[in-house]
């Protein structure tokens, strides 16, 4: 841990090893790629995105074989390690994994210790705190996929592993800017099915917020499952609202019109043909 201000930051080290997380890699991280990471990590904070930050970029002596377009032609690389801070690093897979090992009680101390810790605005002896904090990161989730798309960025592996429960970007992997509009683009060249392109990627966290319902469901009553969701359902308005809102700030629109919508659209067509 690390405090500024009052705040508490977490440390993490990329690039430094195996880790039980590590699967079966080597746990390690090479130059361009740490460098790419630091570099869009501030970028990003700066663009007004939450997201992780990198404090520091140290190279490594050590040689790291990486097969960098994944056509079998492994090169050797230098290493190196970046230390990343973020206010937490739970992600929907932290609890998704526990849920699915059926260790409940162990999901519910971690819930509740990420409520306490993270989520003020909700009281601890408020029996609807599970249901009121799924609320909380479907609505902050829709808004940071929609600040996604408003700079073009595209993440790259949006899986329940890389999706924070604080909503922040974290994990740069594979990702990209586009450099003009394309709703097909993607910047992993191992996501040959194409399942992470920048166009899908709000239906992708309406994907892993389904499954962070489902790790929450063991505590929830049929009442609140059932009112879960029906919040769930109103992802998709939650998202339309927060994209078209950044899309009319970038264009000067002012006040509403029911034409807005269709004006976005032809935009982003016509910058699709150019």
């Amino acid at each position: 841990y690390f405090c500024r201000h009052d705040e508490r930051w977490e440390l993490q080290l990329k690039g430094s090893g195996k880790t039980p997380y590590s699967r079966n890699g080597d746990g390690r991280a090479v130059l361009r790629s740490s460098v790419r990471e630091f570099l869009c990590s501030e970028a990003m904070h700066h663009l007004g995105i939450p997201t992780s930050r990198a404090a520091s970029l140290v190279v490594s002596d050590d040689d790291v074989w990486r097969d960098q377009f994944y056509n079998g032609n492994i090169k050797k690389e230098r290493g190196a390690i970046v230390l990343r801070l973020a206010k937490s690093w739970f992600r929907i897979g932290s609890l998704e994994i526990l849920a699915h090992s059926g260790e409940l009680d162990l999901l519910r101390r971690l819930l509740d210790f990420i409520i306490q810790e993270h989520f003020p605005s909700i009281a601890m002896n408020d029996s609807n705190r599970y249901l009121e904090f799924f609320s909380m990161v479907m609505s902050e989730t829709a808004n940071l996929i929609s600040l996604w798309m408003s700079v073009g960025f595209a993440h790259g592996v949006c899986n329940t592993d890389n999706f924070s429960l604080l909503s922040i970007t974290i994990d740069y992997g594979p990702f990209g800017f586009m450099d003009s509009y394309d709703p097909n683009f993607v910047p992993n060249t191992s996501d040959d099915e194409r399942r992470y392109k920048i166009g899908n990627q709000a239906s992708v966290g309406l994907f892993n917020l389904s499954k962070l319902l489902q790790a929450l469901k063991p505590l929830l009553d049929p009442r609140q499952k059932q009112l879960a969701s029906q919040i769930l359902e109103g992802y998709g308005e939650q998202y339309h609202s927060r994209f078209t809102e950044l899309f009319k700030t970038k264009l000067g629109l002012l006040g509403e019109d029911e034409n807005d919508n269709y004006l976005i659209a032809f935009l982003l067509k016509v910058s699709l043909l150019c």
